[in-house]
């Protein structure tokens, strides 16, 4: 059987009514938090423990959990296939329009107006500036591992996605520090290349070897065993999310409860970030004719952000303690419910999106 032939499985399978975990997702990520919160509270030695089970700043739990996630969905994706991506340039071009030219000059601009100035007389003085540098860190660094989750669930097109996310980490290794450096205002900045380096191996290039010889073994045995397993592998994917989530409230949940109103200004710029870039991004694409398939994970991909190596930098240009490595983590405690958010936006709008102005 061909690779078209297979896609064409693969959607005809897609098809069922959503299942259970998905239907009630906000409930369970909710729960997740609640849960996280206090069990971090309850057994804080546990978790504590579990959060030092990192490499270059990379937790490698999280890591496997992130593996459960992304790998059914790579299994779908025949790499024979990918020329096809080329018709997707209009949409590859939005995205990266948002990821290096918006978002984080946006980012910047938002800091500066809320923490600089509308919330200043809230938050420490001494650490407005490590704030901003920290929501500028966070913008700065393209969603790459999540981005597969997130484009699963808004049917996304899973060619376009990993190209995407290959492009971005290609040029994450560029342009970055530069970036960075431009809106820290900052003549050199160090850019923790083992963080980086280290999550595009355990995030990319392991997970898509796995998935792709698990494919053939699979494929192996027919395509309609392939089918039932692929299908089988959907509520773990789900699973793992909300485990993961548990385990970032865990993690954090003394930072929320010790800094509850720190924590709520600084999620407002990030927050509106978010939605004015996946905003844009899915306008752009309608504007320029691109599938919803495509503008779905464009504009999902263009409002998410890479926490490990923000979190990571912050740390090792401004101390575990500073500001900017608070508002790092701030993007990790609210990036999956936010993202869910838009999930269900782009979702939701999809009949409108594909109406004929």
């Amino acid at each position: 059987m061909t690779s078209q032939n297979i896609a064409s499985a693969d959607q005809t399978a897609s098809k069922p009514a959503i299942g259970f975990f998905e239907r009630y997702l906000t409930v369970w990520v909710a729960l997740c938090i609640v849960v996280g919160i206090a069990l971090g509270q309850i057994m804080p030695d546990v978790f504590q423990a579990i959060g030092r089970m990192e490499y270059a700043q990379v937790n490698l739990p999280v890591g496997l959990l992130i593996w459960v996630m992304i790998i059914p969905m790579l299994l779908k994706i025949d790499f024979a296939a990918l020329g096809q991506v080329k018709s997707h340039w209009r949409g590859i071009g939005v995205t990266l329009f948002i990821n290096w030219a918006v978002k984080p000059f946006s980012m910047a601009l938002l800091g500066w107006l809320f923490v600089r100035h509308l919330f200043a007389p809230l938050l420490p003085a001494d650490q407005l500036d490590s704030y901003v540098a920290g929501l500028i860190l966070l913008a700065a660094a393209p969603c790459t591992a999540m981005v597969f989750v997130w484009s699963q669930l808004c049917k996304g097109d899973p060619y376009f996605t990993l190209s995407q996310v290959a492009l971005n980490d290609a040029i994450m290794v560029v342009a970055f520090a530069p970036v960075v450096a431009l809106l820290l205002g900052l003549s050199s900045i160090t850019v923790p290349w083992d963080t980086l380096l280290t999550s595009v191996v355990l995030y990319i290039v392991v997970p898509v070897i796995l998935s792709q010889l698990l494919r053939k073994v699979l494929l192996g045995r027919g395509v309609a065993y392939f089918q039932r397993v692929t299908h089988a592998l959907g509520p773990y994917s789900i699973s793992a999310l909300l485990l993961t989530l548990v385990l970032l409230f865990a993690f954090q949940g003394k930072a929320i409860i010790d800094q509850p109103l720190v924590i709520a200004l600084l999620a407002v710029p990030i927050l509106i970030q978010v939605f004015l870039n996946s905003g844009l991004a899915y306008l752009l694409n309608r504007k320029l004719g691109v599938a919803h398939c495509v503008a779905g994970p464009s504009s999902l991909i263009g409002a998410s952000n890479f926490f490990e190596l923000a979190v990571a930098t912050a740390i090792s240009l401004f101390g575990f303690q500073s500001g900017a490595a608070l508002a790092t983590v701030v993007g990790v405690l609210i990036e999956v419910p936010v993202m869910l958010l838009v999930v269900n936006i782009v979702n939701r709008s999809q009949t409108w999106y594909e109406a004929k102005a």
